[in-house]
């Protein structure tokens, strides 16, 4: 990767006046943005569509796409529906007072969204659609089955998988074809959803290339309990004869949490998968790679070591650590992608057979500013230890923003030192120093949340591990974006020789 930086920013952060960020007209105004501010890179979250919980790391998908980000102004556009069709529903607090919440209220938004949906899905007139057909054709191996998945789970409550009929759950084929012909109608439904959303977001990854900026994506190591990868390939992972988990994942207790992460994902059956040739992650990084332009592999340690939890433990206490397929997986990415730009997301406890993995893939890893002065020991998180080959964060979704960290959790000893190294006093600025030194690192690639460029505090907090209905909701509100914040982004950017190279090409 060359010397360059970049935003990370969630989709559902963008402003908008439908509740929730979305691909609409605010994401083509924040790529203006972003090529106004001298970046190259805009990180995203995952895309999937969320489940209980919100998390964009919960999807009832690996494959499919988020419908809260279906513009809606387009389908206005088709007429499909109208927009008295969309103000009529309530799409979350003081939403008709000044038209963008700062926090999104999922559960309004579920309410909402899918009734107009609905209803554009009845005016489409979709099925006669040859960009449809095509479209439902070329996915049709994880299409058919996600689609299905979720008009089966509409018609049962929307309860997981695991509560279904039996004969449904373990997808007897009698019970599999008397449910397709039952929810046929609703099955179009959720295949029109991911043609709305794929073909929106390819418009939109289009014109942000043209600007030249490019999109970093995630791949989720696990898939959630209760989605459509589950129900239809359990022998991709460890499930008993009943079609439950024999066990699950999450992280061991630590400084941060006393009884661990129980994430509660299954595991995979990493013999199945090395005798397939790993055909089914060859899949997915395919996918990512026709989503984005680099793709980051969350929790990469899981790879070469994973924590297995008993199913059923009400906590992370009694797991213990596995051994993944380390190398021989990714000798076949390599192989498949050759030179296709990876990050490798290697935050927590790292084993040395975990960095020797990493130096055998090439991946840069990651660095984070807010562990680099948290010890009186060097730490590989502080400035001046990083190499070229690594990408350096103030601090990633699941931390706090650097300003709240730095004045609720150093303490006095630290902040005086990181005043020092940094050259700053008081509490003026915290953020942009830390994002200067971040700029003047050897870090081939710099990557800032856009509540460190904007100086917000612990109310921008994107994501709080192991809790529920407190995260993923911050947005952006309409105006924070200036022309002078853009003019200080890139004058950074300058300084630090991190705006985008023009490549020209030599005339024969």
């Amino acid at each position: 990767m060359d010397r360059a930086c970049g935003v990370l920013m969630p989709v559902f952060s963008l402003p908008g006046k439908y509740g929730i960020g979305c691909f609409g007209k605010e994401a083509y105004k924040f790529v203006d943005f972003l090529n106004k501010a001298g970046q190259t890179y805009w990180q995203i979250l995952p895309l999937g569509p969320t489940s209980y919980g919100d998390s964009p790391y919960q999807s009832f998908s690996t494959f499919a796409g988020n419908p809260y980000f279906i513009d809606l102004d387009d389908l206005v556009k088709k007429g499909w529906i109208t927009a008295k069709d969309i103000s009529s529903h309530d799409w979350g607090d003081n939403i008709k007072k000044n038209g963008n919440p700062e926090y999104v209220d999922y559960a309004k938004i579920y309410n909402s969204r899918f009734k107009v949906l609905k209803k554009a899905f009845a005016n489409s007139g979709i099925e006669n659609d040859p960009g449809f057909t095509r479209f439902v054709s070329k996915n049709k191996k994880w299409l058919v089955n996600y689609a299905t998945y979720m008009a089966i789970k509409d018609a049962n409550g929307s309860v997981s998988y695991l509560n279904w009929p039996e004969d449904i759950r373990l997808r007897n084929k009698t019970a599999l074809d008397k449910w397709s012909k039952k929810c046929a109608g609703d099955i179009v439904f959720y295949e029109f959803i991911q043609y709305l959303f794929y073909t929106q977001w390819k418009d939109l990854k289009k014109y942000a290339n043209s600007k030249g900026i490019k999109i970093i994506g995630d791949i989720p190591i696990y898939v959630a309990l209760d989605s459509a990868d589950t129900w239809a390939d359990p022998k991709l992972f460890q499930l008993d004869s009943s079609g439950y988990p024999t066990a699950v994942a999450g992280c061991p207790p630590d400084c941060f949490t006393e009884d661990g992460q129980l994430w509660g994902n299954p595991l995979y059956d990493w013999d199945y998968h090395k005798k397939t040739g790993y055909e089914w992650w060859i899949r997915r990084f395919k996918m990512c790679f026709d989503l984005y332009d680099v793709v980051r592999i969350d929790h990469f340690r899981g790879f070469q070591d994973y924590y297995s939890i008993p199913y059923g433990d009400k906590n992370a206490r009694g797991g213990k650590w596995v051994k993944g397929p380390g190398w021989d997986l990714f000798s076949v990415v390599r192989e498949n992608f050759k030179d296709k730009p990876v990050i490798a997301e290697d935050l927590g406890f790292i084993t040395p057979s975990v960095r020797r993995l990493i130096k055998k893939c090439g991946y840069p890893n990651m660095k984070i500013m807010m562990f680099g002065f948290e010890a009186d020991e060097i730490s590989e998180h502080a400035p001046f230890t990083y190499d070229h080959n690594c990408v350096v964060y103030t601090g990633t979704h699941d931390n706090d923003t650097i300003t709240a960290w730095f004045k609720k959790y150093l303490k006095p000893a630290q902040r005086d030192y990181i005043r020092k190294y940094m050259n700053f006093k008081g509490n003026n600025d915290i953020a942009w120093n830390y994002i200067r030194t971040g700029m003047a690192s050897a870090a081939d690639t710099a990557i800032f949340p856009i509540q460190d460029y904007l100086g917000l505090g612990n109310e921008a907090k994107i994501n709080t591990p192991s809790t529920l209905g407190i995260n993923w909701k911050w947005r952006l509100l309409p105006g924070m974006l200036t022309d002078e914040l853009a003019s200080k982004m890139r004058e950074a950017a300058a300084v630090y020789h991190r705006l985008p190279v023009k490549k020209t090409v030599k005339k024969k």
